[in-house]
């Protein structure tokens, strides 16, 4: 199926705003990898591998991170990218405000009620973490904390089941590899 020129144009546009956003920042890893490597990821394991063709969620995936980890603001994600982008964006962002052990409850808490597309993204972001935990963890990490991160990342998944068994299948696999 052949996207759309509105949609290839917006497609376009997320992958450039969130380059931009994240220009200057590394992944956590031995490599410290580009960041934007993992936003694409997310992309790719939507569309190639579960095989969702709806390019709000693809977007959404594309700019998961960039209110929680850049200077991009709401506003600014709502008028580059609508309404509907950008409510998927901020279902999945954690409140700055909150300590590390609470946003990692909150995303637990919040999960189960989170609209379908950010299900999706969540879903996503917490395969392509887990893929990237079990073989290229950051080197501080130990066996414990990573055995920690991926059993909360289930618990998080747990709350959202129902919405892609297909991807979810491909979060129990990633699971599978926890160390």
């Amino acid at each position: 199926m052949a996207l759309e020129s509105d949609d290839l144009k917006k497609l376009i546009h997320a992958l450039e705003f969130a380059s931009r956003k994240h220009k200057d920042q590394r992944r956590k890893d031995v490599d410290a990898s580009p960041y934007i490597n993992h936003p694409i990821s997310l992309a790719s394991i939507l569309c190639n591998e579960a095989h969702v063709t709806d390019i709000d969620v693809i977007c959404g995936a594309l700019l998961h991170d960039t209110v929680e980890d850049t200077d991009t603001t709401e506003e600014e994600l709502e008028k580059e990218f609508g309404k509907k982008i950008c409510n998927i964006v901020m279902d999945v962002t954690d409140d700055a405000l909150l300590s590390r052990p609470e946003r990692k409850q909150a995303q637990i808490d919040h999960a189960a009620h989170a609209s379908d597309e950010a299900k999706l993204v969540k879903l996503a972001d917490k395969i392509s973490n887990l893929r990237d935990v079990a073989i290229n963890s950051p080197p501080t990490w130990s066996l414990e904390r990573r055995q920690e991160y991926f059993d909360w990342a289930k618990q998080v998944i747990d709350q959202l089941r129902g919405v892609h068994p297909q991807l979810e299948g491909i979060f129990d696999e990633a699971y599978s590899r926890r160390p």
